[in-house]
């Protein structure tokens, strides 16, 4: 007698190998020389069908831990920590943190998992290097997750940014950089006790009077290099996307704006849309109800004309 679906499900999951999470690093070439690169790795290391989640400006991929483990059955997950952030090293010559490099890296990582296809989940900075990545001929994207941003960055959001990047406090306590870290995060949305304890603790290093962030403070150097007086435009990359994207905001964002979340459904790859309200820029993709909405658009089945190929 054949058993009920449920019980082959339940079976699968028991029998099923479990795989801890790996922290891995790859070496990629800048114009000044070569660079580590670190990332986490989640899941089957042989699983074909990998996830790469990559964090914003000043964050790491730790910041995936929650959203990794929900999707290593599923997937083979890929956290990288961007040059001059996490694990990862510093730059020696501080105007090469741009997306130029950030771009060719995320190439070399790929080539280093050995797959032709990712699919991508972006988070602020790591979406507009999704969306520059995925806009490419011949590109490796087959599904883009942009989490609060879009083609267009408003200059009010960079002068925000410009006012703390390049800061290097020291914290006397972990408890000291917690505060710090609710204080400035407090657009990210309710978070448990947690959470923010996990947040910081991969937030910050030890130092000699205590813990510092753990990124180059030179990498607010191009932010003070010049002005911020315009927004900042990359339609033209959006417009050449032809792979599902899913374009999640923060109903209080300053980064990604209402009328441009709402034009990225309508030109381009039109994208799918979701809003968390009461929270700004950016969700920290640990709520339940974010992980479902990613979890869905990712596995969700093709769209016509999808199979393989731009939708």
């Amino acid at each position: 007698m054949p058993l009920p679906d449920f019980l082959r499900r339940l079976l699968r999951l028991a029998t099923r190998p479990r795989f801890d999470m790996r922290e891995r690093v790859v070496q990629c070439m800048g114009p000044h020389g070569l660079h580590r690169m670190a990332y986490t790795e989640w899941g089957d290391p042989d699983n074909p069908r990998v996830l790469v989640c990559v964090h914003g400006l000043t964050r790491n991929g730790r910041d995936f831990d929650v959203l990794a483990q929900a999707l290593s059955n599923e997937y083979r997950v890929i956290c990288p920590d961007v040059v001059g952030r996490g694990r990862s090293d510093w730059l020696g010559v501080k105007s090469d943190y741009a997306f130029p490099l950030y771009v060719s890296d995320m190439v070399t990582l790929i080539a280093r998992l050995g797959v032709l296809h990712v699919d991508w989940v972006g988070t602020s900075m790591g979406g507009v290097i999704g969306m520059l990545l995925a806009s490419q001929p011949h590109t490796p994207v087959r599904r883009l997750v942009l989490n609060d941003v879009g083609p267009l960055i408003t200059a009010e959001s960079l002068r925000r940014i410009a006012r703390y990047i390049g800061r290097a406090p020291v914290f006397p306590s972990m408890d000291a950089a917690e505060s710090y870290m609710r204080e400035i995060g407090v657009a990210y949305g309710p978070l448990t006790d947690e959470q923010w304890r996990h947040l910081t603790r991969y937030s910050v290093r030890p130092v000699e009077k205590g813990h510092a962030f753990l990124y180059d403070p030179g990498l607010g150097d191009p932010f003070h290099m010049m002005p911020i007086l315009l927004d900042v435009e990359v339609w033209g990359a959006f417009d050449r996307i032809r792979y599902p994207v899913l374009a999640i905001r923060g109903g209080e964002s300053d980064l990604l704006k209402r009328q441009t979340w709402q034009e990225m459904a309508r030109r381009g790859p039109k994208a799918q849309l979701i809003e968390f309200p009461g929270i700004g820029h950016a969700p920290m993709l640990m709520a339940d109800d974010q992980v479902a909405a990613i979890r869905d658009f990712l596995l969700s089945p093709p769209r016509k004309g999808e199979k393989g190929e731009p939708a």
